[in-house]
Order: structure tokens, then C-alpha cells, then sequence
């Protein structure tokens, strides 16, 4: 991303912009105007799972099935073996397992964080901690896997109220484009090798908006509405351009093996083939439609992100199977005339369409501080019309689903991977503490930066109180 120019100064903040062209420079900044905020997680991730763990005396919410109450579950090899209600017999572990009682506590799977820039940003105001986009609008092969600092901060915050996977999702240059390839994280481990649920999840594609605020745009600036235009319709071309682009070297390729490989167009064969899906950050109803002809036309497996306005095409949408990842229930309405409650009601619409969704927050570098409120998104929905269940599955199985990790992450199930959390109550419910939490089957600190900020201040005002 270009860098931002700084404002007219005198001599002495010139030279300081001279040595802020240097990286050095930049990384002394960080740590001066910044202290704490950029530095390095200190909780260590846990070895793997190597002793069988029996969890008891607890109530289950299987998110795929029935809450079983006072029930028991085996985890071995970080993976769930089984749930046993009372009385239902559990297979036996490979060898004594640890045993977990829970005391009536609850036990949910972990939180999956669909539209993220986890691990890609930490401080927003501090250039150097900022990983989110390549420079230029087209990059389908840039990669955030690669980009993810495992050190972030930002994790373990997510992760003390449940989000326990998230997808890192690069953006785009001004005005959209093509992004490049998401990366499925867990939200531990010591690099991104280790955090890596899914290194290549989807190729994201930003559409530039398709609307004008009219009362913006009043004499004199109405003049620029034409230029405006102009520059969406060539970004949209350039954007369809790519993809013939892509088709035409598939093409190529496929009667020509030893043709020298592009790593752009190379990067968007799995999405050409079907076997990558295609995200398309889209809200309005003039984006929505663009993104599916554009998938229709190149026969893409398409997912729309955002959808604030995807329940006018609800039953379209429904009849090509297009799911839809809501970006931020708290949000405000597109329109001036468009109902207070919009954003509030549309998994609750999405739902009764038919439409598969699900719930995530806004995505990029302002949000992923707060990344933990993601159940607070689902909580909302449920508060608007969305069946509570419904809401739930909307953070755990329906991401899952849509991501292609149904088979490992989402719900409480025999063979899927043992990443829950312990709570003493309703995770969608504010009060409600997240008190124990398990990556494949290896329990995880439940502290952060910000608990610890916490307790060091609660001993502050002890020590003034007892003065």
C-alpha cells in the first residue's frame, strides 16, 4: 500500500520523514509512540494433546444435535472419540485418560470468525504492524497465510470469549479489486504453519461501490458523478478482465503444459476449477448482481460477503445456492428510507428465504481489536427475529460449513476436532465468562493483554485503598 503523505513541515520534520522511509525508523517509532501494543503475545502455546482427556459433568451443546445435560465426552489425539449422556456408555481410551469434572459448566464449540483481519494488523495508526493489502488492485496471488503474525496480541483477545478459528481476509487498494487468497486459522500455535486450519481458503474479490449519495454530490461536486462512474465501470472491467484473462491461460496451459506459469492467473486456477470457492465483498443490490453474473458466467462456486441488501435477492440467491457471510449485524442501513433495524433483521430474513448464511463482524484493521464481540453480532439477530439455535450456528456450523470445515470444526462430534470452551452459562449473553479453553484437545491460557491490564490495575487501587 502506498505510504501516507505527511503534511507540510519545518526542517527538523523533514528529516524525521527521511528516517521514516526506513524500516528501522519505522520499527523505533513503533516501539516509542506505541509501547506494549506492538510487542509479542507472552502465553506459549501447549505441546500437542499426548494424554486421553475425559470431560464430565457437563452440559453439552452439540450445536449439530440435542443438548446432552450431565454428560461426558472423550478426546484423544486432539480430536472428539465421544459424547455419552448419563448412562450411555463411552468407548474405552488407549490408556487412562486425564479426567476433567466441570461441575455443571457448559461446553460449546469454539466461535468461527468468517471475515477477519486477525493476524494481519495490530496497532491501525502504526504502518509498520499492517499486513492487510499489496499495492495495485490486482493480486489473486498474494497469500495471507504468509503475512499472519502468529506473536499478535489481537489472538488471544478473540479467543478469550470464544473464537477459537478465524479466516484472515487480505483487502484491496482504493476502489477494489482482486485481494488474493484467505487463510483458516486457529487461534493458536507458535507460527502460521502451526495456526493453519486451511492455508488457501478463498479468493476475495472487492467490488467498488455502485451507488451515489446524491445529497453528496450537489453543486459544484455534482460534476464529478460522471468521473466517478467512470472509475467504477473501469474497475469492474478491469476486474471481469482478469478473469478472461484467467480462463484464457487455463485455456492455454491445458494444450500447452510447458507454457511458462503467471502466478496471478496460476493462483486462480482452483477457483476457475470449482474447487475454491469465490468471496465477493459485496452489500449493495447492484454489487450482489454483479457478483453473480460474474460466477454464472465463469461457472464459479460463489459466497457473498457482506449482504446488507441480499435479501431483495433472497430468492435468487436461494435457487443458485449462494451463501451469504454477513458482515456486521451492527451495522447502519445502507438507505435513508431503509428500515432502523435493517442490518439488525437480515439473518433473521436470509433464514426464512432459505438462504444459507452466516454471522461475522466488519472485517478489516479497525475490527479486529474486537473480534470478541463476534457472539454479541449473533446475540443481536436472535434479539431481531433469528431463532436462538439459529443464531448460535451462525458463529460454530454454518461458517464451518461455508468454509469447508464442517468435517473438523463447528460442532461437538464424534471425529471432529476437540477446540471448545468452557462457560458458566449463554456465550450469547454478556455476563456470560468464558472460563476454560481447548485447541485440539490441548487447553489454551484463557489470558490476554487486556485481563492482564486488568489485574495489574486491580492491584493498583487495593494498594491505594489499604493506604
Amino acid at each position: 500500500m502506498s505510504r501516507r503523505q505527511l503534511p507540510t513541515a519545518p526542517r527538523s520534520a523533514l528529516r524525521l520523514r527521511r528516517l521514516l522511509r526506513t524500516g528501522a525508523a519505522l520499527a523505533a517509532v513503533c516501539i516509542i509512540t506505541a509501547p506494549g501494543l506492538a510487542t509479542a503475545a507472552t502465553a506459549v502455546p501447549p505441546p500437542a494433546q499426548r494424554t486421553p482427556l475425559l470431560v464430565t459433568n457437563a452440559s453439552f451443546h452439540t450445536v449439530s444435535g440435542p443438548v446432552i445435560a450431565n454428560g461426558r465426552m472423550l478426546v484423544e489425539g486432539g480430536r472428539i472419540v465421544a459424547i455419552a449422556g448419563p448412562g450411555e456408555a463411552l468407548p474405552a481410551a488407549s490408556s487412562p485418560p486425564q479426567v476433567l469434572d466441570l461441575g455443571g459448566r457448559h461446553v460449546y464449540p469454539g466461535f468461527v470468525a468468517a471475515n477477519t483481519a486477525l493476524g494481519l494488523v495490530e496497532v491501525q495508526s502504526v504502518r509498520a504492524t499492517v499486513d492487510l493489502a499489496e499495492a495495485g488492485a490486482l493480486n489473486p496471488n498474494a497469500r495471507a497465510l504468509v503475512a499472519v503474525n502468529a506473536d499478535s496480541e489481537l489472538l488471544p483477545v478473540a479467543r478469550s470469549n470464544g473464537v477459537l478459528a478465524a479466516l484472515a481476509v487480505p483487502e484491496t487498494a482504493r476502489g477494489g479489486g482482486i485481494a488474493g487468497t484467505s487463510a483458516l486459522l486457529q487461534m493458536d500455535g507458535w507460527t502460521w504453519e502451526d495456526m493453519a486450519l486451511q492455508g488457501a481458503a478463498a479468493l476475495h474479490v472487492v467490488l467498488p461501490s455502485m451507488r451515489l449519495n446524491s445529497d453528496l454530490l450537489r453543486p459544484p461536486l455534482d460534476a464529478l458523478a460522471g468521473e466517478l462512474r467512470k472509475a467504477t465501470a473501469a474497475r469492474l472491467r478491469e476486474i471481469d478482465d482478469a478473469f478472461d484473462a484467467a480462463q484464457a491461460y487455463r485455456r492455454a496451459r491445458a494444450s500447452e503444459p510447458g507454457l511458462p506459469q503467471d502466478s496471478r492467473w496460476q493462483a486462480m486456477l482452483p477457483v476457475l476449477d470449482g474447487t475454491r470457492p469465490l468471496f465477493v465483498h459485496a452489500q449493495e443490490l447492484a454489487q450482489i448482481r454483479h457478483a453473480l453474473a460474474l460466477a454464472e458466467r465463469h461457472a464459479l462456486k460463489l459466497v457473498i460477503v457482506g449482504g446488507a441488501d441480499a435479501w431483495r435477492l433472497a430468492e435468487l440467491l436461494r435457487a443458485r445456492q449462494v451463501p451469504v457471510i454477513i458482515s456486521s449485524v451492527h451495522g447502519l442501513p445502507l438507505r435513508r428510507d431503509d428500515d432502523v433495524d435493517a442490518r439488525f433483521t437480515l439473518a433473521a430474513k436470509l433464514a426464512r428465504a432459505g438462504v444459507s448464511f452466516a454471522i461475522a463482524r466488519a472485517g478489516g484493521p479497525f475490527a479486529a481489536a474486537h473480534e470478541r464481540n463476534l457472539p454479541y453480532e449473533a446475540a443481536s439477530a436472535a434479539a431481531h427475529g433469528l431463532p436462538r439455535d439459529e443464531a448460535l450456528k451462525a458463529i460454530t456450523l454454518y461458517p464451518a460449513q461455508i468454509l469447508g470445515v464442517a468435517d473438523r470444526l463447528g460442532a461437538l462430534a464424534p471425529g471432529r476436532l476437540a477446540s471448545f470452551i468452557v462457560t458458566d452459562g449463554d456465550p450469547l449473553e454478556t455476563a456470560t465468562q468464558v472460563q476454560r479453553i481447548f485447541i485440539q484437545g490441548r487447553e489454551v491460557d484463557v489470558g490476554n493483554r487486556q485481563t492482564r491490564l486488568q489485574d495489574k490495575y486491580q492491584q493498583k487501587y487495593e494498594q491505594l485503598k489499604a493506604r
